[in-house]
């Protein structure tokens, strides 16, 4: 059952108010990673839709801006080419033979169009009730210069994979199949670390906070992610969020 805490946490971040402790025990429902980029038309509904799971307060939400479509005349102040290798990766993770935007990913499981917002929530319940959602508690405080990373006990091996995002970004797209609009993306995500491994026991990790505190970010998502054989992202086992006060 999705977390009333968890959901309360998340409603704060969008709200503006300054928050340094994802709560304790605290269980989204799954994780979504959207790729997007602002140079593609069909782009627009979806990130709503991201911001739209964002404010419900019970998702891990996550925008990742590719690069690959600044060719059509407009280069995406959000993207990066590491973005652009992630989604490659998880495709290759799925079994599928390209990539397109907007994509999402569902708890490093599966994909689908990433429009809309109900048909997400389906898959995430979809996945929890099947036993295939969160399962492993993720936990991550502040503490003057440190940021404090505990992972509770499970089953398996996973990575500690921290994404730094900016919260929220307004950008006037003067270019491209967009030109003339201007469109609000949340968690834009600037950077993806992994910070450790866990082999199924009790962790705790703990890394320097100085880079939820500058301009590029002031959010990360902590993601407890298996990888397959080959070593792409795979499995999301748990996951919380942390906004910088």
């Amino acid at each position: 059952m999705v977390s009333r805490i968890f959901a309360g946490f998340l409603l704060l971040c969008v709200s503006g108010f300054g928050v340094a402790h994802a709560q304790a025990g605290a269980t989204p429902k799954g994780v979504v990673e959207l790729f997007t980029s602002q140079g593609c038309r069909s782009c627009p509904p979806a990130d709503r839709a991201l911001e739209s799971l964002i404010r419900q307060g019970d998702v891990v939400a996550l925008a990742y801006h590719v690069d690959y479509w600044n060719y059509m005349g407009w280069t995406d102040t959000l993207a990066s080419s590491e973005n652009t290798a992630r989604q490659y990766a998880y495709s290759r993770s799925l079994g599928r033979s390209g990539v397109y935007t907007p994509q999402a990913v569902i708890n490093g499981r599966e994909q689908i169009k990433g429009t809309d917002a109900a048909v997400m929530n389906q898959r995430l319940e979809s996945l929890e009730t099947s036993g295939s959602g969160l399962n492993v508690d993720v936990d991550a405080t502040m503490r003057g210069d440190e940021l404090s990373i505990k992972i509770g006990a499970g089953r398996g091996k996973a990575d500690v994979v921290v994404v730094y995002f900016q919260r929220r970004r307004d950008v006037d797209v003067l270019k491209g199949e967009n030109q003339g609009k201007t469109i609000t993306y949340w968690n834009s995500v600037t950077d993806v670390q992994t910070v450790g491994m866990w082999h199924g026991g009790d962790l705790e990790v703990v890394l320097p906070a100085k880079l939820m505190k500058g301009d590029k970010s002031d959010g990360c998502a902590i993601l407890l992610q298996a990888s397959n054989a080959k070593g792409e992202p795979s499995t999301i086992l748990g996951a919380t969020v942390l906004i910088a006060p």
